[in-house]
């Protein structure tokens, strides 16, 4: 594999290649974006170039891509090379622990033992605890001499603030935006139709729970489906047993952050249409609603609340939101916050 094989990742390269050639990389980067199978690819793409053993060298004669043939490739591939660290939740919260980086720490400060650079991948960074992010803080304030840190993620607004300024954020093409997707926009377009349609009450309010849960489990077989056939799982029949098992974590571990990320998009459609709902119970113009083309549909739930309760129902849905970033079971979650919607 080389650079050459993420097409649709053209500006990341073209930025890493120039940082490479002019011998300017950072120390410490965040890799953002909805795909992290494709981060974790470029990831250690980035690893094996900085370790090549007869790299391809751009003008100024530095490597920019790596031969992907040597023995540093071929290891850093198999994830057998001693100076590439990949970390991934692992506790049974599915979060980076102190204890962890703890590890990290004192193998960084280590020189590398076959390479120019020992690389630290962190897998969904966002889930580094808050006590494994302080101690970590450190090792970025002074990063050792020739170190590289990755950090991966699906969400790096849940990353510290401090973690952001010490390094290069990369967003990769796909990432999240204001605009909803076009199938969370045509299932939003039905949802709110229910809900107008609907005579308010418990049971409705069961009902929309119901309907909601529903598509979530629906986004989750199609990102189990996609990132299991995309998976080296599926690629390869004669596995070590180590590394089948390695493989089935991190796609486990890839559908769980991909789902996340999906649900996370989708609950923030929701809050913009709560949004409009509450603007229209207060007789805004038309012209600040964030969904205009479910305004009819806005129109007849926000005659039916006031004001206040139109607030409450934002805080309700950025409640549900909190609660899903912490271990709770995700039908409790959003139990203890829809169901005490006011639609």
């Amino acid at each position: 594999m080389s650079f050459g094989n993420f097409p649709t990742q053209a500006r990341v390269v073209e930025l890493l290649q120039r940082s490479l050639d002019k011998g300017r990389l950072a120390h410490a980067y965040i890799f953002s974006g909805p795909d992290l199978i494709e981060l974790e690819s470029m990831a250690g793409q980035l690893a094996k170039t900085l370790n090549c053993e007869f790299p391809i060298r751009g003008p100024s004669g530095n490597a920019i891509d790596c031969c992907d043939q040597c023995l540093s490739c071929r290891k850093t591939t198999s994830g057998n090379y001693p100076d590439l660290l990949w970390v991934r939740p692992e506790s049974k919260l599915r979060i980076i622990t102190i204890d962890q980086m703890r590890g990290v720490m004192s193998t960084v400060n280590l020189k590398p033992t076959q390479g120019n650079y020992k690389v630290t991948i962190l897998v969904a960074a966002e889930r580094l605890n808050v006590q494994a992010a302080n101690a970590f803080l450190k090792t970025l304030e002074e990063p050792p001499d020739s170190s590289i840190f990755i950090l991966l993620s699906l969400d790096p607004s849940r990353l510290l603030e401090t973690i952001h300024s010490r390094c290069l954020r990369l967003n990769f093409a796909g990432s999240t935006s204001a605009t909803m997707r076009e199938e969370d926009q045509t299932w939003l377009m039905e949802f709110s139709k229910m809900v107008a349609e609907a005579k308010g009450g418990l049971l409705a309010r069961y009902r929309v729970l119901g309907n909601l849960l529903q598509y979530l489990g629906e986004l989750k077989a199609r990102i189990e489906k996609d990132l299991t056939e995309r998976s080296p799982l599926e690629q390869h029949e004669d596995i070590d047993a180590r590394l089948r098992e390695r493989w089935e974590v991190e796609l486990s571990a890839s559908i769980e952050a991909a789902y996340r990320l999906r649900r996370s998009e989708l609950l923030l459609g929701l809050q913009w249409w709560l949004r409009d709902i509450w603007l229209l119970s207060q007789q805004s113009s038309t012209e600040l609603l964030s969904l205009p083309s479910l305004e009819n549909f806005s129109r007849v739930i926000a005659q039916r609340i006031n004001g206040d309760e139109g607030l409450a129902n934002l805080k309700h849905i950025e409640r549900t939101q909190r609660l899903l970033g912490t271990n709770v079971q995700e039908a409790l979650a959003m139990e203890v916050g829809l169901l005490k919607l006011k639609l």
